[in-house]
């Protein structure tokens, strides 16, 4: 009777430990996609700065 009980206690354990790694592994995921947002979000405001002083120099270029 005890190794059923001991197979049945295990069992569970390792629900618990792979649940609470499920749980950090999501956390992380969502973690990294609000960084990856965040980077995109600098990137495109980098490439706006960089059409706008783009569009500068082709104007003063056109005023020599």
């Amino acid at each position: 009777m005890f190794w059923p009980m001991f197979a049945v206690a295990v069992g569970f354990l390792g629900l618990a430990v792979l649940g609470v790694l499920a749980v950090r592994v999501f956390l992380e995921a969502r973690r990294l996609g609000q960084q990856v947002a965040d980077s995109a979000r600098r990137i495109n405001r980098a490439a706006e700065d960089l059409e706008r002083a783009t569009v500068s120099a082709a104007r003063a270029v056109d005023t020599l």
